[in-house]
């Protein structure tokens, strides 16, 4: 029996999408699967991994040389994939380093 989602955590893929990190889930699904995510300092590579309020990730977006690593700490779960302006109240932007 697949466990379900609940009010406690969401899983990371969903999260991403719904805070507009990419376009489609299934990108935001292969961009973690391809590493470019830490949760809680710890490198995950399962789309599936659940993500809670208070949870840090670290996101390594674009290339090797022009790369941005942006820290993010989730403020909220989504209960849907809102508009830009909805979506930055999901997160809370730390310094980097």
């Amino acid at each position: 029996m697949a466990e379900t989602e609940d009010r406690d955590w969401q899983r990371l893929d969903k999260w991403l999408w719904c805070a507009r990190l990419s376009k489609t889930r299934s990108a935001c699904a292969a961009f973690v699967e391809r590493g470019g995510v830490r949760l809680n300092r710890q490198p995950v590579d399962k789309p599936h991994a659940r993500l809670r309020p208070g949870d840090v990730l670290t996101l390594a977006l674009g290339g090797a040389e022009r790369g941005v690593v942006k820290v993010w700490r989730v403020q909220a779960l989504a209960e849907r994939r809102g508009p830009p302006a909805e979506a930055r109240l999901l997160y809370e932007e730390l310094p980097a380093g």
